[in-house]
C-alpha cells in the first residue's frame, strides 16, 4: 500500500498549514524561509490540492476519483469534493474522537476494531451516510488503547453533522455535513479550477 512518509511538521511548514487539523498539537519551530517569488495561479490551485490530500491522507488516483464523483452530483462539485472527502469512515473515526490523527482513524478502521450499522468495516475509505451509526466494535471498547484516545482528546468538538457517545465508543451520522461545517482552510474552488484546465 502506497504511503506518504513526509515529516508531518515540514509538509506542515510548506503548504502553510496549523498542524491542529490534522489533530497534532506540536507546533514546529523553525520557521519557513520565505522566497521573494509570488506564487502563480497554477502554484496557488496545486496547492490548495496538496492541502487536501495531506489532510484527508489521499493520494492522487482516488483523489482524482473523488473529484470526477463530485462533479457528477448535483450542486457545486468543490462542496461536494469536500463532503465526500469529509464522509470517509476513518474521517468519521476521526471526527467522532475516536482517534488522535487521521492517520491513527485509518490504522483503527484497517485492524476491523469498527463496525458501521453492526457490520465489521475495514475499508478506510468506505463513505458513511445519513443515519449510520458507527461504533468501535465490542471485543475491543475496553482496550486501553482507547481510553488513552479519549483522555487526550477530551477538549475536541465534533462537528454538529454527528453526534458521539464517547462512554460507548459510538456515533451517530446525523446528516451529511455542509460547507460551512467543514473547518479545513482549503479553498475547493482551486481544486476545481485546476481540473478543469
Amino acid at each position: 500500500m502506497a504511503r506518504d512518509n513526509t515529516p508531518i511538521l515540514k509538509r506542515c511548514r510548506s503548504l502553510d498549514l496549523d498542524p491542529t487539523y490534522l489533530g497534532i498539537d506540536k507546533k514546529s519551530t523553525r520557521q519557513k524561509i520565505r522566497g521573494t517569488k509570488k506564487k502563480s495561479e497554477y502554484g496557488i490551485q496545486l496547492q490548495e490540492k496538496q492541502k487536501a490530500k495531506f489532510i484527508y491522507g489521499v493520494l492522487e488516483k482516488p483523489f482524482r476519483n473523488y473529484f470526477d464523483k463530485a462533479s457528477r452530483m448535483k450542486g457545486q462539485s468543490g462542496e461536494n469534493l469536500l463532503i465526500i472527502l469529509e464522509s470517509r469512515l476513518d474521517n468519521v473515526i476521526f471526527r467522532l474522537g475516536f482517534a488522535r490523527t487521521r492517520k491513527e482513524a485509518r490504522q483503527i478502521v484497517d485492524h476491523k476494531h469498527v463496525s458501521v450499522n453492526g457490520k465489521t468495516v475495514n475499508i478506510p475509505s468506505y463513505l458513511v451516510k445519513a443515519g449510520d451509526v458507527v461504533e468501535i466494535r465490542e471485543k475491543y471498547k475496553s482496550a486501553q488503547r482507547y481510553k488513552d484516545v479519549l483522555n487526550a482528546v477530551a477538549g475536541r468538538a465534533v462537528p454538529e453533522w454527528l453526534t458521539a457517545d464517547a462512554e460507548n465508543l459510538k456515533g451517530t451520522v446525523n446528516a451529511m455535513p455542509k460547507r460551512e461545517q467543514i473547518d479545513v482552510p482549503v479553498n475547493e474552488m482551486a481544486i476545481v479550477e485546476l481540473y478543469n484546465k
